[in-house]
This record gives C-alpha cells, structure tokens and sequence, in this order.
C-alpha cells in the first residue's frame, strides 16, 4: 500500500496530467454564470488515470472535496479554493468502492473488503481494518464507533479506541476482529450508510422493509418501522425527523426520538433519490416525476415542477437541480419559478450539496467545478449553521440584516411587503 501512495502521491506533484487534456469540457464562461447570479470560485483535475478511469464517488466535508476513480485513486481538494491536498490508491485496482467518511481529523474509504484510515490534511495513512462479509454502505462514524452495512443484512460497530490501540500494537489488520463492538442482525440488505444521531442513537434501512433505530452502546433496538415495501433510497436527517422512500412510492417522514409517523406523501412512481432537506423545505424527485417541494412540518405540496431528475444545491434565493440531459437548472425556492438552466452536459457527475450553498459538479474524467452565488467568498451553511464564520462590519449596511434562519424567508418576507 505504501507503493501505491507513493506512486500516486508522486503524480499529484506533476503538472499537467494526462487526464486533464483528455478532452476539454465545455466551461461556463463568467458572462453565463453571471446571468444566474453565479461565479465560477475554483476549476481543478483529480488524479486519475486518463485512459480507463472514470469518477465513481464524489462526497463534500466542512474542509475538503473528495473524488473518487473506478481505479481506486482518492483525490482531495480544498473544498473553498480547489487546491490539491492529497492523492492516494487506495485497495486493489477497479475493487469495488464506497463514498469516503470523514470527521475533523480522519477519512475512511471502503474499498472491496478493507476499511482505510487516511490523515484527512495529509492523506497519510493511519490503519487498516479487515472487515466481516461483504460491505454494502459507506461507514458512518461517531467519537466512539465506525459502523457499516453489509450484504447479508448485518450492521457492524467497530470501537474506534481499540482500533487505535491495534494500531499501535502493529496488530492490523490481522487482529481486526478484536476492535468489533457488536453486530445487529436484520433480515435483509442494509441499503444505505447508518445514520448517526444525537443521544447515543444509529438509524439504519434494510432491505426486509424497516428503519431500525439503536442505541449505539450496546445495540439495544429502540424501535422499528416496517413499510409496505423495501426502502427505495438513501435516508433523510433533520432536526429529528427521518425522511425516507420505499417502493410502494411513498414518502415518510419519522420522528426520530419514537419511531412514529408525523407524515406521509404519496408520490405516485418509484423515489429512488435520497429526499433531500433545506430548511423548512424538502424536495422529492420521483422517477420520471419531476420534483415536488414539500413543508417539512406537515408534507403539504408547496410546489412541483416537471423535467427534473436530481438535487444539485440550494443558494439564498435559488434551488439548483438536475435535468435527464444534465441542464443545470435555477428554480425560486419561494415558489419554484423557473429561472432558467445552463447547458452542463459535459458536467454530468454533480454532488447533492445540503450542507452549504456552493455547487460542485465533475466531469466523468475527473475535472472538478465548483459555482458559488457572485461576490459570496464566504459559504452559507444550510445543514450547521452555527459554523458560519464571524465576519467583520466594516461600514453599516442600508437595511438591518434578516433575522430569519432560511435566508429564503427572508427574500419572500421583503417581497410580500413590495
């Protein structure tokens, strides 16, 4: 493995790689962008290679942007200025993969039957964990335990102190077992990546119809809520409420502290997109549906618009999505007017961004893009508000600032008074 890093850390340091001349996408120029009210704020390459390799997995933290190759290449960029951080061949080359976790000091990456444990600034890496059957999620984590899904319906929780401990004692990844907390047991595949919540608790969707919730201390089930049908997509977190589709095409919305239904939404044809929640609002996509915008307090229809197929991110006073032609198209979040669409094929792999208000999108060849509102040097936080940063007043501003916590309000509160 340090053959591998090495080699590929090696590349990262090479100016212009053969992936980035491949083929030049069709870039945005700042006239189109300004039409949306958009910047372009960094344009950058992954490290891949130019002949085979394709982007599998994109994924956003609070500092870094990561790619993912189908030949196991992991590339971070700073997630603000699209500076290269790191590169890393993580796993077999083409073994199967699943999206990077990551906290304040670590990455995880599945990749086939190995969990790897990468310095999150540096990409060095830490420990490897052999893992038990087949992974079918990304990890999930918290300041105790690294959990996954498997194939046959097992969730696993691994303690992340003893894996420390292994580490130091050089017992990885032949010992891993030993770091293995507990297993719960379901009936069916586990679907998506475990959901950490507050309180010591871990949500997770399997494929025998279930959302179960556990204490992730000793795997003590604290309740489970069976649907019709399996679960048709990632699950939904919010200021404790779970939102998940199955495929009786409903959508749920759970409150998480009992397991008990607050609503349910009828969508008609198959969810298979994660729903997806900013603010009070949360947006479905059925297939071949269109997307709906729906009131995250009661499930009430605000608004719908066709043509739409996927959730790209969400600014102050525009919602950003997907068409099957890969448009990128602006809608009002006030009320889903269209604002018009920007023609991205060639940016065709984009990350569903709830956590702020920049867009990123890729090229199947790894050029990454990321949008951001003109002049907004600093990200709006959607998902943790309370890390937007404390930024000087230099001279008072004509109107007082909104007090509202959706931004969006705030537009719709100055429009209806005009």
């Amino acid at each position: 493995m340090i053959r591998r890093w090495m080699a590929v850390a090696m590349l990262a340091l090479l100016p212009g790689i053969p992936a980035a001349e491949a083929a030049a996408p069709n870039v945005p120029t700042a006239r189109m962008l300004a039409r949306f009210g958009l910047e372009r704020a960094w344009l950058s390459q992954a490290i891949m290679d130019a002949h085979r390799d394709r982007v599998r997995h994109v994924q956003l933290d609070e500092d870094s942007f990561y790619v993912q190759s189908t030949g196991g290449i992991v590339t971070a960029f700073d997630a603000e200025t699209g500076r290269k951080r790191w590169a890393v061949q993580l796993g077999q080359q083409d073994a199967p993969s699943h999206a990077v976790t990551s906290n304040g000091t670590q990455v995880l990456v599945i990749a086939g039957s190995v969990m790897y444990a990468l310095d999150k600034f540096s990409g060095d890496p830490q420990w490897e964990l052999r893992l038990e059957n087949q992974p079918s999620t990304s990890p999930s984590m918290d300041n105790f335990n690294v959990y996954y899904g498997t194939l046959d319906g097992s969730l696993y929780a691994y303690d992340l102190k003893k894996i420390r401990e292994l580490h130091e004692q050089g017992r990885l990844p032949q010992f891993s077992m030993s770091a293995l907390r507990w297993r719960y047991k379901s009936a069916g595949e586990v679907t998506a990546p475990p959901v950490v919540a507050p309180n010591n608790v871990l949500n997770f969707a399997s494929r025998d119809s279930s959302l179960y919730s556990l204490t992730t201390i000793d795997r003590k089930l604290q309740w489970q809520f069976e649907t019709d049908r399996p679960l048709s997509a990632p699950l939904g977190r919010s200021e404790g409420m779970i939102f998940l589709a199955s495929e009786d095409f409903n959508v749920f919305c759970i409150r998480e502290e009992r397991g008990s239904l607050r609503w349910q939404f009828v969508a008609g044809l198959p969810v298979k997109r994660q729903p997806r929640i900013i603010y009070s609002d949360v947006y479905v996509f059925p297939e071949r549906g269109g997307m709906y915008c729906l009131s995250k307090e009661n499930g009430h229809r605000r608004w719908w618009q066709p043509n739409l197929v996927d959730y790209v991110g969400a600014t102050r006073r525009a919602i950003y999505t997907s068409t099957a032609t890969n448009d990128l198209v602006a809608l009002s979040r006030r009320d889903g007017t269209l604002i018009g669409s920007l023609p991205l094929s060639d940016f065709s792999v984009r990350y569903g961004n709830e956590q702020n208000d920049r867009l990123y999108l890729a090229t199947p060849s790894g050029q990454i893009m990321c949008l951001r509102e003109t002049g907004n040097e600093f990200p709006t936080y959607h998902m943790f508000p309370e890390r937007q940063p404390l930024i000087p007043e230099f001279a008072p501003e004509e109107e007082p600032a909104p007090t509202e916590a959706d931004p969006a309000a705030s537009a719709d509160s100055s429009a209806a008074g005009n």
